[in-house]
């Protein structure tokens, strides 16, 4: 898993995080894959991607799920250059894992509905390569629900976390 705070357990404990969550799914269902948690908090495409190849080689990964781009973009990266990241740790991937599982990451509306859709856009086009499956946006079900969210507005709750499991398990499950 390499993610940003969103799949950190940004202030949350980390056996309440949905990755956590996903790793006692696995058992549950005797698929014997161990998870691997390398999200940071704080993350963007282009810092992830610094890390990644040491990652990799560390762990050589048969599925990797990338949840990347919300620090992109909310640092107004430009959408061509988080193609292009998202683009190399696609590839990079692609050297040891058999499959990529890519997040769609949406940034807020005041942002505008060009560069939002730009960003959009970008998910769509990488999640229709070959060996690339798309997560629809996981956190479309717990934004603006009570409970769902910290006090910041922008990271889930514990409360949130198999809602977002569930989000992702839907598209990880026909992979295994």
């Amino acid at each position: 898993m390499l993610g940003d705070s969103l799949s950190a357990a940004h202030n949350i404990e980390l056996n309440e995080s949905w990755v956590a969550l996903l790793q006692g799914r696995l058992e549950k269902h005797n698929a014997s894959y161990r998870v691997i948690n390398a999200s940071v908090s704080g993350d963007t495409s282009r810092t992830a991607l610094t890390r990644l190849q040491k990652k990799l080689t560390q762990y050589n990964p048969e599925l990797c799920l990338v949840e990347l781009g919300g620090n992109d973009g909310l640092q107004g990266l430009p959408a061509s250059e988080l193609k292009s990241n998202l683009l190399e740790i696609i590839s990079l991937c692609g050297h040891t894992a058999r499959h990529v599982l890519l997040f769609e990451i949406l940034i807020p509306m005041n942002y505008g509905p060009v560069y939002r859709d730009r960003l959009m856009a970008v998910y769509q086009q990488l999640g229709s390569m070959d060996d690339v499956s798309l997560v629809p946006f996981f956190m479309h079900d717990v934004i603006g629900q009570p409970g769902m969210m910290q006090a910041d507005g922008i990271h889930p709750s514990a409360q949130a976390q198999p809602l977002l499991l569930d989000k992702v398990w839907n598209v990880l499950e026909l992979l295994l």
